[in-house]
């Protein structure tokens, strides 16, 4: 039995003449409609909807000179991108906002110097419209300095050491976030209060911890601050660290959660209570920090808002406009760990 003749794609000359209009006039419309009536519009509408004509991404993109498309670009390891819930959060949301533009994102991991010189000659290329830089590192700013060199439009999460005039940037609020739990820690009569700061060559590490200083004030114990990479691990190494130096410590602030829920197993191996004996507090409010046992009282930072704060900002760098900087407030959430 012989098979029914494939039905052609549509093109535009079939939309064009099923509407009556000119092929330019269907063009002008798939543009965006300037110079179109009213009617026109309304008849090359029909039209595409009656003959089924989807736009050609590829034509599109030759038409545009635009890739159609943009990066979530990791500086971390992969292990740290399965880790930290964050990361996905933030482009999950980035994600959906780049959908309503049907634009698609594309991750790319640069944690090492390797990745970095591939993910380079990727963006470089030009096979992204825009860079979405999430966890930049002033350690690892080569990758950043190519990227402004380069003109390639991007938006940072959080502030891009060193680069704050050249590219902009989405990103919470870490001093008041971080003063607002440590003056929550004090005021439920906490004396000795730790901290396990982040990496200090990221912006949330550095706000953070100069928060904590300023609100220990100039007295403030060198001994009772520890440095951590974000990790789980760091956070339990850091734990270890400050009980070996001060013993009698009554509340510790983590910069982020995951180093929070490291010190809490530390302190239940060395049996103590928690709030009874120690206070601990996070920072981000990843999902488990609500059924930990305790559950962990935290700084909420918004990361749908954020990913899609940092969408519109790329959008519009990418539509020509100069780079804006957002900050967005955070919330203090009290539960049973403090």
């Amino acid at each position: 039995m012989s098979q029914p003749p494939s039905k052609n794609r549509p093109k535009i000359d079939d939309v064009a003449r099923e509407a009556g209009v000119s092929r330019g006039t269907v063009s002008r419309v798939l543009n965006g409609g300037h110079w179109v009536s009213p009617p026109a519009l309304a008849a090359v509408t029909a039209a595409i909807k009656k003959t089924g004509y989807r736009v050609n991404p590829h034509a599109r993109s030759l038409a545009t000179n635009r890739a159609n498309s943009v990066a979530f670009l990791l500086t971390e390891s992969h292990d740290r991108l399965f880790e930290d819930p964050n990361f996905a959060v933030l482009m999950r949301g980035a994600a959906d906002a780049l959908a309503v533009h049907d634009i698609p994102l594309v991750l790319i991991m640069a944690g090492t110097d390797d990745e970095q010189r591939r993910a380079t000659e990727f963006l470089t290329a030009g096979h992204v419209d825009g860079v979405l830089l999430v966890s930049a590192h002033a350690t690892r700013k080569g990758i950043i300095s190519e990227i402004v060199a380069a003109n390639i439009p991007a938006i940072a999460c959080g502030v891009p050491l060193g680069f704050e005039k050249k590219m902009g940037y989405v990103a919470a609020d870490d001093y008041e976030g971080a003063l607002d739990v440590l003056r929550h820690l004090g005021d439920g009569g906490r004396k000795r209060i730790a901290t396990i700061a982040g990496p200090q060559d990221t912006s949330g590490g550095i706000r953070r911890l100069e928060a904590y200083r300023n609100h220990q004030g100039a007295d403030a114990d060198g001994n009772l601050i520890a440095f951590g990479d974000y990790s789980r691990e760091s956070g339990a190494k850091g734990m270890r660290d400050i009980l070996n130096r001060i013993p009698d410590v009554d509340a510790v602030f983590a910069a982020n959660d995951l180093m929070a829920l490291g010190a809490m197993e530390v302190l239940k191996e060395a049996g103590r209570r928690i709030p009874e004996d120690v206070a601990v507090a996070g920072f981000d409010d990843i999902k488990v920090s609500a059924s930990t046992v305790p559950t962990l009282t935290t700084v909420r930072q918004p990361f749908e808002r954020i990913s899609a704060e940092m969408v519109r900002l790329l959008l519009a760098v990418i539509d020509g406009e100069r780079p804006a900087a957002i900050t967005i407030p955070t919330e203090l959430v009290i539960r049973e760990s403090a």
